[in-house]
């Protein structure tokens, strides 16, 4: 399947957009002082470790995302540098 240069642009521009989101939330997760994440005791509560799992998982698919985007943005400019050898 080849994808168009518009949807490997966005596919890439999502995982970086992902990881960015996502980075910054588990860091003000970790740094929480409302008692939502960590108990009076300083223990990880439910909430901590539900939106933990929420942030490798959207990791996960945000680099999976990445990587396809990019290696479509890739693929087209082989195929141009290809196209441009051909005719010169």
């Amino acid at each position: 399947m080849k994808l168009s240069r518009p949807v490997s642009w966005f596919l890439l521009a999502f995982g970086v957009w992902s990881w960015c989101i996502w980075f910054t939330f588990v860091k003000n997760l970790i740094k929480d002082a409302s008692g939502l994440a960590f108990d009076s005791a300083g223990d990880p509560t439910a909430y901590f470790w539900v939106h933990l799992l929420l942030a490798v998982v959207s990791f996960l698919l945000g680099t999976a995302i990445g990587v396809i985007g990019f290696r479509g943005v890739r693929a087209l400019r082989r195929e141009a540098a290809a196209g441009t050898a051909a005719e010169g």
